[in-house]
């Protein structure tokens, strides 16, 4: 039991928040190259990526591992780019942290769920039983550079004309 719940229901619930976060996040920063601001895919994205990057820590563990440190990295950029959205309003530096912010947290939680692919996923835990090996690497290089572009256009597009 997590929370109240069966273990089972916690982690189904966890997973849905981290899907609908990924699909909000990737329509949000496609938004971006537009200067598009949505303010109700954001909210979607943000508030289920929080929740994604919180209840990671219910998850019972007997030390700290990788995905704690990501889920403490997400809420940070989180926090910052919450904070520059809503609280700063995007005005002078705050857009590129805004926008920093959001890709990296997207990034945090793509890159979860491809290591989550190669756990749970046996065709590609056959790949990669340990995570250490070619194919993972590989892919989440891969991951870190499409993000990494991404990232770049984002900042470069998003140049709304009024504020949250």
């Amino acid at each position: 039991m997590i929370l109240g719940m069966p273990t089972a229901t916690f982690t189904l619930v966890h997973v849905v928040l981290s899907l609908v976060g990924i699909v909000a996040g990737v329509v949000v920063l496609f938004g971006m190259f537009g200067s598009k601001k949505s303010s109700g895919w954001t909210a979607l994205f943000l508030a289920t990526t929080v929740l994604t990057s919180v209840t990671g820590f219910f998850f019972p563990r007997e030390h700290l591992l990788p995905s704690h440190v990501v889920g403490i990295l997400s809420v940070l950029v989180l926090a910052a780019a919450i904070l520059a959205l809503y609280a700063y309003h995007l005005a002078g530096s705050w857009r590129w942290i805004y926008v920093a912010g959001a890709v990296v947290a997207l990034y945090f939680n793509v890159f979860v769920a491809v290591a989550q692919a190669f756990l749970k996923w046996p065709p590609l835990a056959a790949l990669a039983p340990t995570q250490s090996e070619p194919p993972f690497i590989i892919t989440q290089v891969v991951v870190m550079v499409i993000f990494l572009g991404l990232g770049i256009v984002a900042l470069r597009s998003f140049h709304p004309r009024t504020s949250y």
